[in-house]
């Protein structure tokens, strides 16, 4: 099943997290970051460096979890998931070697340069964790989260949609 698919399926779920508003303050951010002055992305380059951070985050995350376990891995997305900038975030997640090569990815997709780039991290990656978050129950915190897991169980073919789901959110609250 898709990511969104997923997401939607959380909306719809009483028991977990989702919410239209959630989705609508993820993408109010990015929109907000693509019309800033303070830096030269627009709304399709940060798209695409959502998705790249999406496939960095899902090997992090699967890393965090092959060493930690799934409790670990969810404490993170609770710590770090909103629409607020954290440095923080990004030095949990990645190691230097994993951020450098990120970045690259990123600059090579979208033509911004690292300083931008940089600028965008700590802001990017709790976002895609906001995404994550949404299959949480707030009623159980021990209780699975299906966005997160469908997330880091998927085929491993390395598409990670975050870019699709970003789409499909923006069709789903008519924007």
């Amino acid at each position: 099943m898709s990511l969104f698919k997923q997401i939607l399926n959380a909306i719809d779920s009483p028991e977990l997290e989702a919410n239209s508003n959630q989705l609508s303050s993820i993408l109010g951010t990015v929109q907000q970051l693509s019309n800033s002055n303070s830096n030269s992305a627009n709304y399709n380059d940060i798209q695409s460096a959502m998705s790249i951070i999406g496939n960095f985050t899902r090997s992090a995350l699967r890393e965090k979890r092959s060493v930690g376990g799934g409790e670990r891995v969810q404490q993170i997305v609770n710590q770090f998931a909103g629409t607020q900038a954290s440095p923080l975030a990004v030095q949990t997640l990645f190691n230097s070697s994993q951020l450098q090569n990120m970045i690259a990815t990123i600059s090579n997709k979208t033509g911004l340069n690292s300083q931008t780039i940089n600028s965008l991290l700590p802001i990017l990656v709790p976002l895609v964790l906001n995404f994550l978050k949404t299959g949480n129950n707030p009623h159980n915190a021990r209780a699975a989260n299906p966005v997160l897991n469908n997330f880091l169980d998927t085929d491993g073919d390395g598409d990670v949609d975050i870019a699709d789901a970003m789409n499909m959110a923006s069709r789903y609250l008519g924007r």
